[in-house]
């Protein structure tokens, strides 16, 4: 008979995240909640010692720093040991080098997770993929808890970090302007202003002189937001 696995409901977007208390590679945890007033991805992996893992972990330690400017924490999860997670970590740091990356040390906690408790809160362990490995999802999860974010990766693929960091500062900028963000946007871009409630607010946008605005349709209208703007406005001081 086929083991059955006990597979948990994915977090939505717009729910608090599931909370949890973990050990990691820097000490215990408990999440979300220490991680009140900041930004966090939290993102699983397989396992380590894999090579598509290895490549991601150094991208993201290479990266850490560019994060924090958007006052955004990471924090990885496997289910693989602590103990496996220190001698992995140290093997990448000592021996691998790839894409000019080399000498890289990851600072962020990485969850011990061998019960699969917090994988199967978060929806990260998918029979079809496998019973017994996380694929790599990601959580973007905002300063209040909630979860904003949500992207799912088989096992065989690995990330685009570029996309990870356009998602936090979209985000960010879609909060602290109160826009939405086009296909593609990218800080420089035009931004979407909110729909119009009513016909009287469309016609007054369409008949607008406001030359930063610009009214595709009563329903599209686009301004323009300067891209120094939005890092002063975003970026941690």
């Amino acid at each position: 008979m086929e083991e059955q696995v006990k597979v948990s409901s994915i977090p939505r977007i717009g729910e608090k995240a599931p909370s949890f208390k973990a050990i990691t590679t820097q000490g215990e945890i408990q999440f979300p909640e220490q991680y009140e007033g900041n930004w966090v991805i939290l993102f699983s992996h397989p396992a380590d010692f894999t090579p598509v893992c290895t490549s991601e972990f150094m991208a993201f330690a290479t990266l850490q720093e560019e994060f924090e400017k958007y006052n955004t924490k990471l924090v990885g999860l496997s289910v693989d040991g602590l103990y496996s997670h220190i001698a992995w970590l140290r093997t990448i740091k000592e021996k691998i080098e790839y894409k000019g990356m080399k000498n890289v040390e990851v600072t962020f906690p990485l969850i011990e997770d061998i019960t699969m408790e917090v994988a199967s809160k978060y929806g990260m362990i998918q029979p079809g993929e496998s019973n017994t490995k996380a694929v790599r999802a990601v959580f973007v999860i905002d300063p209040k808890g909630i979860v904003r974010t949500v992207l799912y990766y088989p096992l065989s693929l690995g990330r685009n970090f570029d996309e990870l960091l356009r998602i936090v500062i979209a985000l960010q900028t879609a909060d602290a302007f109160e826009v939405a963000t086009p296909a593609d946007w990218r800080p420089g871009d035009d931004v979407i202003v909110p729909t119009a409630g009513s016909c009287g607010v469309a016609q007054a946008r369409m008949d607008s002189k406001d030359e930063d605005t610009h009214c595709h349709d009563w329903f599209f209208c686009t301004k323009k937001l300067d891209k120094d703007k939005v890092f002063e406005k975003i970026t941690k001081k």
